[in-house]
């Protein structure tokens, strides 16, 4: 199936130091999300070490792959390149990682944005990636690490939140995909800002 120690050992040469040990925090983050929310856990460490796989390659090296293998650059991601790097790690995670279930691309794709409709799994990367252990600059981190293990969605509709809010604040653009991952999730939690 997923050989977890080869996996690690094939980042540890791609990413820099840091982004290795956020990876490694996702993994085991994302593991315990799928043991409390009884997802598969290998799918989960798989999708955690993988989200980041094209963090640390150049920007121009990210478009490069996108124009030869016909993968769509929004608007946004055309004037911030560093926003490939999640659609490119699940090209990454398919070719070099022989990565073949959806799910965990899925989840590799929309790991920075979200997206209307996520699986299960989707949403314990996007939740894990912000909580994980490492993290320790966003707001409402501790509510928002406990509100994790007991309710996902609105633990993802709070992160979705505060992500918008502070990209707001700092006056960066709003990838619209994020908006409208807020917008489905407030609308189906009936949440409250």
């Amino acid at each position: 199936m997923y050989d977890l120690i080869k996996i690690k050992k094939q980042l540890e040469k791609a990413l820099d130091h840091k982004r290795y040990e956020h990876t490694l925090g996702v993994a085991y983050t994302s593991a315990a999300l799928a043991m409390r929310y009884e997802e598969d856990i290998l799918k989960a460490q798989v999708a955690g070490l993988l989200h980041d796989c094209a963090k640390c390659m150049d920007n121009e090296k990210k478009v490069a792959i996108c124009q030869k293998h016909h993968i769509k650059i929004s608007e946004a991601e055309e004037r911030n390149h560093f926003l490939l790097h999640a659609k490119v790690g699940a090209y990454v995670a398919e070719k070099k990682y022989h990565v073949k279930d959806e799910d965990i691309l899925n989840a590799v794709t929309y790991h920075t944005t979200g997206r209307p409709g996520m699986s299960l799994l989707e949403k314990i990367v996007y939740v894990a990636d912000y909580i994980e252990p490492g993290r320790d600059h966003a707001k409402n981190l501790p509510e928002i690490r406990k509100l994790a293990f007991q309710d996902l969605d609105q633990a993802l509709v709070k992160i979705l939140n505060d992500i918008l809010v502070h990209l707001k604040e700092i006056n960066k653009e709003i990838d619209p995909m994020t908006q409208l991952s807020y917008e489905y999730y407030k609308e189906l939690m009936s949440y409250e800002d």
